[in-house]
This record gives C-alpha cells, structure tokens and sequence, in this order.
C-alpha cells in the first residue's frame, strides 16, 4: 500500500474516531483517548520540527548552488531565476488577494491551539521602517544562534548567502557542493523515515481536531478548499497562458494540447519530479523547445519553479491566522510571501511536500506547527492541482528561456550536467 493511500485511510478513519469520540463527551475514556492522541501527534509533529531547520539549510544551499551547473552567470540561469520569481512572486499576490477577498477562515475562533499560541505577541502598528528595522535585527544574526533558536528567516537568508558563494567560488568549492548534496540527500532520508509515521500523526491529529472542535471548522475548510483550487487553476488557466503569449509567443492552444501528457501525468503522481522526463519530453518535441535548453531549465525549475506550492501556502497562513482570530499586519504578510517564496525553492519534488515547507511558513510569523492538522484532510486533494500548476510552470518558462536565448547555443553546452 502506497503512502498516499495509507495517509488517506488514515483521515478517513482519523476523522471518524473523533466524531465516535463525542458520543462520549467528559469521560475517563474521552479524556485517556485525547490523552493518547495529543502524544502521538506531538511525536510526528515534533519529529517534523527536529528535521526542519537542517532540512531547510540543505535544500537552499544545494538548490541555489546548483546554478553553477548552467554556467556561472550566464544569461540562460539569469533568464530563468527572473521567470521563476516573476510566476511565484505573482501566484503569491494571487493567493493572498483572494484569501482577503473571500475571507478565508473567518468568523470561527479555533480554540485547539490557543496554548501554542499564548507566547505570541502582534504589535498594534507596524510602519515600513519599523518592519524593515525587525526585520534585519531578527535574520542578520548568528548563524548558530539562528540554528538553535529555530530561527527559520535567518536560517534561509544564511543558506542563501552559501548558495551564492558556492556559485561564485566555482570548481573551488566542489568539496563543499558534494557535502552540501550529500547531507541533503541524508535529510530526505529521514524526512522519509518521518513520513512512515505520517498515517499515525494524521490519524491522531485528525482524532484531536474532529473530538475537542466545533464542526463549523470543517465547514470554513471546505470554503478553503475551494477557494484556493479556483485560484491556483485561474493562475494556471490566465496568468501564466498569459505570460506565454506574451513573452513566449506560443498560443495557449498549442501549448495545453502538447503538454497534456505531463500535466495528466502530474496531476495523477502529484510529483513534478515523478513528471519530470515527461515535461522534458513534451517540451522538446511537442512545444519546439531545444534539447539543451528543456535539458537545463526544467530540472532547475523542478526545485525552484513552485507556484502552485506557493499560492497555497501564503493563502494557508491567512486562513490558519483568521481561524485562530489572529489578525496578520502588512510587514507579516510580507514574511509570509518571502517565506512561502523560498520554502517553495526547498520544496522537495514529492507528494505532500507542501506539508513539510508549510511548517516554515507558520513558524515565520508565530502560527504553531501543530495548525497543519487542519490542512491535513484535503493537502493530498490540493496538492494535485497545484503540482499540475507547478509542472505548466516549469514547461511554460522552458519556452520562454528558449526563445530569449537562441542567438548563444554556447551558453549551454553541457545540459547534462543539470
């Protein structure tokens, strides 16, 4: 039985113990069940939050420094950085402006983690200068502090740094790069390991939520569900068809009709890795795009190009603050966006990976980890769509970087090594 299957019984059969559990409300085997149910979940979640910050550090490093393989500097990764920051800074603006719009998540006070949230503190007025001001004292920090406080911000803006000086130092800094890409490699291991005890910490969250919560909450979840499948297939249907017409000078037509096998494919696997030859395929002899270009630009895109991923993790973090009656400043959403930015980049290639990154995300702006349970009963639903969302991304800018650099055929003269 497949992990996504496990995890989908696991729901099911989470969310009907909790709704047996009230049958028997302020009993010693209601409050022994509860018991149980919060240690398992503490379990995973605190597992999840052991692998995070190493996990987060690793991928970036690798992710960023895996630009030397293009070229150092070239104006093909160049071309490429700037689509993808350009599709994921605006599928960010989409998520938020629609999670506002439809007020995701308000009008019910979730009360399951108000502990968690007892440390947290949100200043009545946050000014640009202020926001800027917090902003650099609290990631411009000890890098080891940074580690042992959790400190996720800095932690990203350190990576990031070793990432570019990786980039610059060349063939001078292998040794570093081939550590960096092993110590990741040992992290997904134990991700892996982690996500064995996935069905059960679903099982008890789930329990925990339905057994202690108002049912109006799996109400305001369905709305959720919703509104972000409409917005993340809006990006996928107009903006980013949009930008391909204009920048790549290819016809939406043309480019759903040579695409359908990937995006069937990815929406079947949810896992632009899985999907990853068939979009380079696709790419090369259905769209036109060059063998060297779909040979370099997808796979780079597969860990950096994550719209979809995105969207759904910024518009998260507003509907888990609304439920919880916490209200986000502007400087908060601004972390929100440049988190789920770069928590996109780290994203593994993976079915529920977002579940993993989406805990970076909360943790930035003092949400509790523990809110994913939430998410957890329609994450494997969501995540099909926005990984077709992710993999239209990758192909679409494959195109785009083709057409912008066919006068330097030099500049990717070793697509294999991507």
């Amino acid at each position: 039985m497949s992990l996504n299957t496990q995890i989908l019984i696991a729901a099911i059969l989470g969310v009907a113990f909790g709704f047996f559990l009230n049958l028997y409300p302020e009993t010693s085997f209601f409050d022994g069940s509860i018991y149980g149910l919060s240690i398992a979940s503490s379990i995973f979640i605190g597992l999840l939050k052991l692998l995070l910050i190493p996990l987060i550090f690793s991928s970036i490093v690798v992710g960023v420094s895996n630009l030397q393989s293009g070229g150092q500097l070239s104006r093909t990764w160049k071309i490429t950085l700037a689509c993808c920051v350009t599709t994921t800074t605006l599928a960010l603006i989409l998520g938020l402006t629609c999670a506002h719009i439809f007020q995701v998540g308000k009008g019910v006070d979730i009360a399951l983690f108000q502990d968690a949230m007892a440390q947290h503190q949100t200043p009545d007025t946050l000014t640009p200068s202020s926001f800027f001001t917090n902003f650099i004292q609290n990631t411009l920090i000890n890098p080891f502090k940074a580690f042992a406080e959790g400190n996720v911000l800095a932690v990203v803006v350190f990576a990031l740094m070793v990432g570019v000086a990786l980039v610059k130092g060349g063939e001078k800094f292998n040794t570093v790069r081939n550590l960096s890409q092993q110590f990741f490699e040992i992290m997904m291991l134990m991700i892996g390991w982690v996500m064995k005890l996935a069905p059960i910490g679903i099982f008890a969250l789930l329990a925990k939520l339905i057994a202690t919560e108002d049912i109006s909450v799996i109400n305001r979840l369905v709305e959720f569900a919703v509104v972000v499948t409409g917005t993340t297939i809006f990006h996928g249907a107009v903006v980013l068809p949009l930008l391909l017409w204009i920048f790549g000078k290819m016809s939406p037509w043309t480019f759903f009709k040579g695409t359908r096998t990937a995006l069937i494919t990815a929406f079947a696997t949810s896992s632009s890795s899985a999907t990853m030859p068939l979009s380079m395929k696709c790419a090369q002899e259905n769209l036109g795009v060059r063998p060297q270009t779909a040979g370099f630009v997808i796979p780079l895109g597969t860990q950096l190009n994550m719209d979809g991923t995105a969207l759904y993790e910024a518009a998260a973090a507003l509907f888990i603050a609304n439920l919880m009656g916490l209200d986000l400043t502007l400087g908060q959403q601004l972390i929100v966006c440049a988190t789920a930015m770069i928590a996109s980049l780290g994203a593994p290639g993976i079915p529920s990976a977002g579940m993993v990154t989406m805990i970076m995300v909360l943790q930035s702006v003092g949400l509790p980890a523990e809110a994913i349970a939430i998410l957890i009963p329609i994450d494997r639903l969501l995540d099909t769509v926005r990984t077709v969302v992710n993999v239209q991304g990758d192909m679409m800018i494959s195109v785009v970087v083709d057409r912008y650099t066919k006068p330097d055929d030099a500049v990717l003269n070793t697509p294999s090594s991507s």
